[in-house]
């Protein structure tokens, strides 16, 4: 049941598509691997979608980047313009999560220059209705100050009065700290602040489960994932069950914890997910929390003691949310780590050990 809830929330995600432009070394893969947390690139399948530029879909399926390799200004992009004209003319007529949602058209700020053609390029980009945010990259900044040649860059660009989000304004970013320097990471923040302002509603999903830079955005997603199953199961509990039916509320928790770890973007990758999670969760968590619960947790919840043989709504409710943010702090816990280690730990036995010592604490509270 877990492996086809699962798959169920992922799908329900969509994808974000973003298309990343910018000549070559300007550091396209650096920001989307600071943003996203991967090499989409080197993770996803790619696919020619036409000249110039490839298409790669991460194995989650909620992310797509649109990469225009080695692009250059001239010829090279008139090319790109016009393989771009066909394509969004064809995915126009197709569902929206199909659709490019947003352009990013990256600078490197030490190359001092913003030729004719790249100018044209980007209004041509804004021509074919495509949001376009122009950023700056590779920024040094020192005690929160940044380079005074790269905010007079970025100003004359934006004297240029090109047709970018937010408002004309050209964003000045640092993907990769540089200890030699001292430069730290930033900009990201506003970067992806102005590409959820961009992007249609129905790509926000998508694009909170594969960020990465912005945790609190997916805490919101995951409240309100959590209160609709707690209305749920306080629907189950409206005509009070026998303790030894506790097992009633398991769908709707099982439900919920395979929507949490979709918007938190994890595991990282659905097969390793249908592969361990399944089994993690559904036989060693949502059922034996179930149990736990019943057993341990409902004189610690509103009208558990009330309750005698029963459950009630409120103890249904009470009972499933906690079920949910002990679920939701596992799924941070994965996210603080590094690759390697989530794969470790998101098939190993701890995610269940982690689970109820959460759970625990959701009781003590």
């Amino acid at each position: 049941m877990f492996e086809q809830r699962l798959a169920e929330a992922f799908a329900a995600l969509g994808c974000f598509n973003l298309a990343v432009f910018g000549k070559t070394g300007v550091g396209k893969s650096t920001l989307v691997n600071a943003v996203f947390g991967r090499d989409v690139a080197r993770t996803g399948v790619g696919s020619p979608v036409t000249r110039g530029l490839v298409y790669y879909r991460h194995p989650d399926g909620f992310l797509g980047i649109y990469d225009s390799e080695g692009f250059e200004t001239g010829t090279a992009g008139d090319a790109i313009v016009a393989g771009l004209r066909s394509l969004v003319a064809e995915h126009r007529a197709k569902a929206v999560d199909q659709q490019i949602h947003a352009a990013w058209y990256l600078v490197r700020w030490s190359d001092r220059r913003f030729e004719r053609g790249q100018e044209q390029f980007v209004r041509e980009l804004a021509d074919l209705g495509l949001p376009v945010i122009v950023v700056l990259t590779q920024v040094p900044n020192r005690d929160g100050q940044v380079h005074p040649e790269a905010a007079e860059f970025a100003r004359y660009i934006e004297g240029l009065n090109l047709p970018v989000s937010p408002h004309g304004q050209v964003l000045l970013t640092n993907a990769l700290a540089d200890p030699f320097t001292g430069s730290p990471v930033y900009g990201l923040q506003e970067l992806l602040d102005v590409t959820y302002e961009v992007i249609p509603a129905v790509a926000e999903a998508a694009l909170t489960a594969a960020q990465v830079v912005d945790v609190g955005r997916k805490k919101k997603a995951v409240a309100a994932i959590i209160n609709q199953a707690v209305v749920v199961a306080a629907g189950v509990g409206a005509t009070p069950i026998p303790f030894a039916d506790a097992a009633l509320l398991v769908p709707t928790q099982v439900t919920m914890i395979a929507r949490i770890t979709a918007a938190y973007g994890l595991p990282p990758s659905r097969s390793r997910a249908l592969a361990t999670a399944g089994s993690v969760i559904l036989t060693g968590g949502a059922t034996m929390a179930g149990r736990y619960a019943v057993t341990s947790l409902l004189k610690f919840v509103p009208g558990g003691a009330l309750a005698g043989s029963a459950i009630s709504a409120t103890v249904a409710g009470a009972l499933t949310k906690a079920v949910g943010h002990a679920w939701a702090r596992v799924c941070e816990y994965a996210l603080s780590m590094g690759d390697a280690d989530r794969s470790a730990f998101l098939s190993s036995p701890q995610v269940t050990e982690q689970f109820l010592t959460y759970l625990k604490g959701e009781r003590r509270s």
